[in-house]
């Protein structure tokens, strides 16, 4: 039998979703500029290219998921858990833990099925040809974080519905994990870098910018390593994890071998790399 909830809970439930964009967005905001000011004063690799230029794709491209979303999806994650509450659907509707602790196990769960996603994304060819455009970018700032196709987009949002409805997660979890999932996202992909302890002492609960960079190497082996987002123990427990890249961090070569030039930061050839055929 589902869980009936008190007024009270669903009354904050809905002043979360109904301020969800609101919120989201300011955290973003916050972020992104903290990150630029970061990776601008204390940068951990050169640039291969010009940022403006790359910028401006870059936020072109999220520009367009963003438009697709809100058309495809206008209740998107959260609402689904809303859906899923009031139907007493999923698995955390169907046992009593407290509030605080849904959220936490909800955060590990997701995360983990992230992981799960982007090994995915790389195995699968048809999903690969859509995440090759984030692996594209030649230089790795925050702004990378943002380069993900609308049509992986698409097929990730349809994934983390189908994830939010069968555990029943509550909204508020759903909202956290998902700015969390920004929040890691920006900067473990920002060109920062981080003294070696505190890089150390991080890995131990969160993935690093020098940790995610190893994932965005042209060798094969490196790419298909470091798949985390957010927390680094899945790497470590699956054996993905890999500590440095070869080359070290200012020896290495981001991005794909046979894109290795100018082509990346078009946001036309971005758009339309996944229906391309490799030669």
């Amino acid at each position: 039998m589902a869980k009936r909830r008190p007024r009270h809970y669903i009354a904050s439930m809905d002043f979360l979703i109904s301020h969800e964009g609101v919120l989201r967005l300011g955290v973003f905001a916050a972020l992104l500029a903290a990150f630029i000011m970061l990776e601008t004063l204390l940068p951990r690799k050169a640039r291969v290219m010009p940022r403006a230029r790359r910028w401006l794709t870059n936020f072109a491209i999220v520009g367009v998921d963003t438009v697709l979303l809100r058309l495809i999806f206008p209740l998107a994650a959260a609402g689904t858990a809303v859906w899923a509450n009031q139907a007493g659907f999923g698995l955390f509707n169907l046992v009593a833990l407290p509030l605080w602790l849904t959220i936490v196990v909800t955060v590990i769960v997701l995360d983990a099925l992230i992981y799960v996603q982007h090994i995915i994304f790389h195995r699968v060819p048809i999903f690969w040809a859509m995440h090759k455009v984030h692996h594209t970018d030649r230089d790795l700032d925050v702004t990378s974080a943002l380069r993900f196709h609308p049509a992986e987009i698409i097929v990730s949002m349809l994934y983390k519905l189908a994830c939010v409805a069968l555990l029943g997660v509550p909204v508020a979890a759903v909202i956290i994990f998902e700015i969390l999932l920004n929040g890691t996202a920006m900067f473990n992909h920002a060109n920062l870098r981080l003294p070696l302890w505190l890089d150390k002492a991080l890995r131990i609960v969160l993935v690093t910018p020098d940790m995610h960079r190893v994932h965005h190497s042209v060798i094969p082996k490196e790419t298909n390593s470091n798949y985390g987002f957010c927390l680094p123990w899945w790497d470590r427990l699956f054996r993905t994890y890999r500590a440095q890249p070869e080359a070290g961090h200012e020896g290495m070569i981001v991005g794909l071998k046979p894109h290795q030039d100018e082509r990346p930061a078009n946001l036309l050839w971005s758009l339309a790399l996944p229906f391309r055929r490799m030669k």
